[in-house]
């Protein structure tokens, strides 16, 4: 039996991402069979499809992105953790089951150098799946497993976010909105900055606190410290890389933190270390999160009955190309999504 599958062929572009044809997989003891259903972009994705990472983006052919959802659809022996017809989400990085991030964990990162979740089927050892929140459709769980733990990871896990703190969260992309969604369940007050009016008034629908378009507004750190009495928010969640950074860190308070997600805005950074180093300021980098993270989510996910942050379009299986083009522009609001069925 064969299966369908989108893989980058021939030379490193999203323009070269095509159908292809794979063997079935079956599952041996351990294992489980998926039935992918959904999927969901990261810029991780965008950087990957142009080997940005160089050989840890692995080799070609090679099935991208790392985040998706799907039914189990056959278990093998011995299996435990999950039962036919559970909606799960595979994991990240499927090595990497608790405790910090190791360096011998990169191999198992799906979406490169692993093959992703643009197959039909897939078959994954029990321990890299996670159950989906009973709530959710398959596209709404496939955006959790980086955008929605690496959330998680920079409010609760490490940046132990509390009820009155103050968080800024940079445009509205998934990972800022889901930061937006847990800060808010924590008992936060958020201030959000975006290029566009339209979009902010979403992000106050969805509770922002503050809103700032920092296109009008470039010095947005003075706004939010006016917004804070003068002492700067709590913690910075902290996506557009080399062009936001030493705004952020302006915008800090004495003794906060600076979360470092992204790069969108570039990676080489100029930046003043003397107010980071006189204030006290934690710079933080944070890689999605393990397993064990994923589940203390989910669980938080479940119990409020949190909906994740999906753009209005939903690509088709074979547009995955078009997908990850796009994503740069950041015309979206949310997370950019696949549905592998009409």
């Amino acid at each position: 039996m064969t299966m369908r599958v989108m893989q980058i062929e021939e030379d490193w572009s999203p323009d070269n991402i095509r159908i292809a044809e794979r063997p079935r997989p079956e599952p041996g003891r351990g294992e489980v069979l998926v039935r992918m259903e959904a999927a969901s972009v990261n810029y991780r994705d965008v950087v990957v499809a142009r080997r940005g990472y160089g050989r840890r983006s692995g080799q070609l052919p090679l099935v991208p992105l790392s985040d998706g959802a799907g039914r189990v659809a056959e278990v093998g022996p011995e299996v435990t953790r999950v039962a036919v017809g559970d909606l799960v989400c595979p994991i990240f990085n499927q090595r990497w089951i608790a405790g910090p991030l190791r360096e011998e964990y990169w191999p198992g990162t799906l979406g490169g150098p692993s093959d992703g979740v643009m197959q039909e089927f897939m078959v994954l050892r029990e321990e890299g799946l996670v159950r989906a929140p009973r709530h959710l459709t398959p596209v709404q769980a496939a955006t959790l497993p980086c955008a929605g733990v690496t959330a998680w990871n920079a409010i609760v896990t490490q940046g132990d976010v509390k009820a009155g703190d103050v968080i800024l969260v940079q445009g509205t992309g998934g990972v800022s909105l889901f930061a937006l969604l847990f800060a808010k369940l924590h008992g936060a007050r958020v201030i959000a900055t975006s290029s566009s009016d339209a979009k902010l008034e979403r992000v106050r629908s969805m509770g922002a606190d503050q809103v700032i378009n920092y296109r009008t507004t470039p010095g947005w750190d003075k706004v939010a410290r006016e917004v804070t009495g003068g002492a700067g928010v709590d913690l910075v969640v902290e996506v557009g890389g080399a062009g936001t950074l030493e705004t952020s860190v302006r915008a800090t308070r004495v003794s906060g933190t600076v979360s470092l997600i992204g790069v969108l805005s570039g990676v080489s950074a100029s930046l003043s270390l003397g107010p980071v180093v006189t204030q006290n300021i934690r710079l933080q980098g944070v890689t999605v999160g393990s397993r064990q993270l994923f589940e203390d989510m989910v669980r938080a996910v479940e119990l409020h009955h949190v909906v994740p942050p999906t753009d209005d379009h939903v690509f088709a299986f074979a547009e995955v190309g078009q997908a990850i083009k796009g994503l740069p522009e950041g015309r979206h609001f949310g997370k950019v999504c696949i549905r592998f069925s009409a």
